[in-house]
């Protein structure tokens, strides 16, 4: 086999990062935070004996989560529109996503999904835990949920950006199940940084979210670089 040609390829897109472009299917960025460095709650679990002797000092609040660097974790970017998208309908994929109730806490804190995707959400607690879905777009329920009990199911019909589950029995606890109606999104991880792939040529209007920062929208072409900036 050949390796000249992948290796060469390899380099290019290489290049291209490195010049502030994409491959050329898709694109590349990182969410920034400017400005003072926000105050972080930290969450007391005081209240509750089995989620206190878990967390004695209680554990920093997941809605803001920066680098050193300044860059953001769990910021949610997305497609919003473009002319390539317009008027078309995508599957929801056929694996789920999974969230865990564990140590007191959902893991992991933002998650997002396609229209009609499965969300599978366990508890791996000693302790009864209770699933509210607090949605605007979608119906609303509310349920509790033994320990080691078999997962709770949630689908969506509907798009829908910053939909919350929490616990009522434990009030701090929360995730963002973000629903969205095409697969070119995708959730900042450990490094700030996000790539959406798989994107036919075109021009489109991403938005970026943020629990605590809100949203930003920019217009960008397929093969760019796209940093947002945020700031209180």
């Amino acid at each position: 086999m050949n390796r000249i040609p992948i290796l060469l390829l390899v380099i290019a897109s290489f290049a291209l990062l490195v010049q502030g472009q994409a491959p050329a299917d898709s694109i590349t960025g990182k969410v920034i935070y400017s400005g003072p460095k926000p105050t972080i709650r930290t969450i007391s679990m005081e209240a509750n004996a089995a989620c206190s002797k878990l967390h004695p000092k209680g554990v920093p609040s997941p809605e803001v989560i920066l680098n050193a660097d300044n860059t953001v974790r769990n910021a949610l970017v997305y497609v919003k529109s473009g002319a390539a998208l317009a008027g078309k309908q995508f599957p929801a994929p056929a694996e789920a996503v999974k969230i865990d109730q564990k140590g007191c806490m959902f893991e992991p804190h933002v998650v997002a999904v396609m229209v009609n995707q499965r969300i599978e959400i366990d508890n791996s607690d000693p302790s009864n835990h209770n699933i509210h879905v607090m949605a605007e777009s979608n119906p609303a329920w509310n349920v509790t949920q033994t320990p080691q009990a078999p997962p709770k199911v949630a689908q969506f019909t509907k798009p829908e950006v910053g939909l919350v589950l929490m616990c009522n029995i434990h009030p701090w606890m929360r995730v963002y199940a973000n629903v969205l109606s095409n697969p070119y999104y995708a959730i900042t991880g450990s490094d700030g940084s996000f790539t959406i792939k798989g994107l036919p040529p075109g021009i489109y209007t991403l938005e970026a979210w943020h629990e605590r920062f809100g949203t930003q929208e920019k217009k960008v072409k397929v093969g760019a670089k796209a940093d947002f900036t945020f700031t209180e």
